[in-house]
């Protein structure tokens, strides 16, 4: 028995709700990998305070990629666990050599737009097909991930 049958969902919306969510998933594990990046050579006079942000940020990263796998899973998928993979199908891309707090900002702030935008897109096709597990996630991410920008914006403010 399908575990989409078992929730009272249309098959084939599943289907595209568990695209959207791989796709969702290899973004979030390149930004995973950036995020490291940054936290290890982050440099000059914020190193202290964003060394630490950034390990709080991939910490709440590897939760949220942990929640979309399962999220898939839950849906009768098979979560992608190949990075080959992930890079593949990712929009955020691989970034090197980002040192200083403008940058790894502005590169922050660049991957939680394109993560936004795939979010709204995936709540919208999760509210169509009557899928409110998925919904309720991409809200509560969204939710987070406003005031992110929100608050990394103004850090950014002289």
């Amino acid at each position: 028995m399908k575990t989409a049958n078992i929730l009272g969902l249309d098959i084939n919306r599943s289907q595209n709700t568990i695209a959207s969510l791989q796709q969702l998933l290899a973004d979030f594990q390149v930004y995973y990998t950036n995020l490291r990046g940054l936290h290890w050579n982050i440099k000059g006079p914020a190193f202290f305070t964003l060394h630490a942000q950034f390990e709080k940020m991939y910490d709440d990263v590897a939760e949220k990629v942990d929640e979309i796998a399962e999220r898939i899973l839950t849906l009768g998928g098979t979560p992608e666990n190949r990075f080959s993979g992930y890079l593949q199908q990712a929009s955020v891309k691989e970034v090197a050599g980002v040192d200083t707090a403008e940058g790894a900002i502005t590169l922050i702030l660049e991957t939680l737009q394109t993560l936004i935008a795939r979010e709204r897109a995936l709540l919208s096709e999760a509210s169509e097909a009557g899928d409110e597990g998925t919904a309720a996630l991409m809200s509560d991410y969204l939710r987070e991930q406003e005031k992110s920008v929100w608050m990394l914006t103004a850090s950014l403010h002289k």
